[in-house]
């Protein structure tokens, strides 16, 4: 009995603790929501409240409407995509081969590129911005937002390990079939790979979309920002307009829900892979 209690007692205090986490960081989020649609007068106080003063879309309507808002977000969908798209490509096909391709100096790239992962971004930040902005001359445009994060190693590392886990004797009946190497991966080991893109996808979009110190390197004008950048800048006159902030801060949160439940099945394989084995 003793140890049955203690076992419910446990229980009970794991499930106090979880509940309490998640209220704390649900709260924020929740303030967030109260005060988009709060009259400006009341937002502007910061006064916490948990039921929105005078309820109202107008917080949304003055985002939407003042400075270059709905290109910043134009800005961050186009970015954000163009890397989700091309590190989901380029790190499916690395992780491929040197997961189950055989090539001369295979571990020793791989376990270079795994060294690099030991830098801070904050040593490479300086000669990247040199190269981008003084010697490739493409500062405040789409391509110094998207070309540096095309490929990154940690993607690389996630899909190799993800296709170390795909079964070899499927791959060698397809060769015995005269399938090209590309056909065999583009035909077999990306179907079959859907849960580790679907991880790769919504790990890097949300890391893309949130992205703010390099926009802010890169661009200079107004019409180039990103959501994230063109928020810290969002002021009117000699006040801050804190509804038309968090309105702005709920529509750049969209994408990113939206995207993770149209990908949550695949999401919650793709985390899962290895942990049950048998």
């Amino acid at each position: 009995m003793s140890r049955q209690g203690n076992s419910r007692l446990f229980t009970i205090a794991s499930f106090a603790l979880l509940v309490a986490w998640a209220i704390l960081t649900i709260l924020p989020l929740y303030w967030m929501l109260v005060t988009s649609v709060t009259d400006a007068q009341a937002s502007v106080s910061l006064e916490p409240s948990f039921l929105p003063r005078n309820p109202s879309i107008a917080p949304y309507l003055r985002f939407l409407a003042r400075g270059d808002a709905p290109r910043w977000l134009l800005n961050s969908l186009i970015v954000a995509t163009a890397i989700t798209v091309a590190n989901v490509f380029f790190s499916t096909l690395a992780g491929y081969a040197f997961a189950k391709l055989k090539f001369p100096g295979r571990d020793l790239i791989f376990w270079c590129l795994m060294a690099t992962l030991m830098l801070p971004g904050q040593v490479t930040l300086i000669p990247l911005y040199v190269l981008v902005m003084n010697k490739f001359f493409l500062g405040d445009t789409y391509a110094a937002l998207i070309l540096p994060f095309v490929c990154t190693i940690n993607n690389i590392f996630l899909m190799k390990q993800y296709m170390t886990s795909l079964p070899t004797s499927i791959l060698e009946s397809a060769r015995i079939d005269s399938c090209s190497e590309f056909g065999l991966f583009w035909r077999i080991v990306v179907p079959i790979a859907k849960p580790g893109l679907a991880v790769v996808a919504i790990f890097t979009f949300v890391a893309d979309w949130n992205q703010f110190f390099w926009p802010l390197l890169v661009t200079s004008s107004s019409k180039m920002r990103t959501i994230q950048v063109g928020l810290s800048a969002f002021r009117f006159s000699q006040v801050t307009d804190y509804g038309a902030m968090m309105a702005g801060s709920v529509i750049a949160s969209l994408p990113i829900i939206l995207l993770f439940f149209a990908l949550q099945r695949y999401f919650l394989q793709g985390v899962t892979v290895g942990a049950v084995k048998g």
